[in-house]
């Protein structure tokens, strides 16, 4: 484990030295999570993951395809006409037929 100094500046930007960023993929743009721990603070490389959103018809397919058995099944299509949506119209495995 290396260290190295760096200097605070305005705003609270701190220069991570280029033999560190080389080392742990930090580029311009780069997303850093600053975590507070008893010794200071780590900054660490951090991930952001695309969130998928899923639209109704999506989730209904979920519900009706993942129903396990006969009553499961009819418990997942009264959700999905909560949804406002007719399972018939669903594309999705239905557990009944099987």
């Amino acid at each position: 484990m290396s260290a190295e100094t760096s200097k605070v500046g305005k705003r609270g930007t701190v220069v991570i030295p280029a033999s560190l960023r080389r080392r742990y993929g930090i580029k311009e743009g780069s997303l850093v999570i600053a975590e507070e721990r008893a010794e200071g603070v780590l900054i660490r490389p951090a991930a952001a993951l695309p969130v998928e959103i899923y639209t109704a018809e999506r989730r209904a397919e979920f519900l009706l395809s993942n129903a396990v058995d006969v009553n499961d099944y009819a418990r997942a299509r009264k959700e999905v006409q909560k949804l406002g949506l007719d399972p018939d119209t669903i594309p999705h495995h239905n557990p009944t037929k099987a």
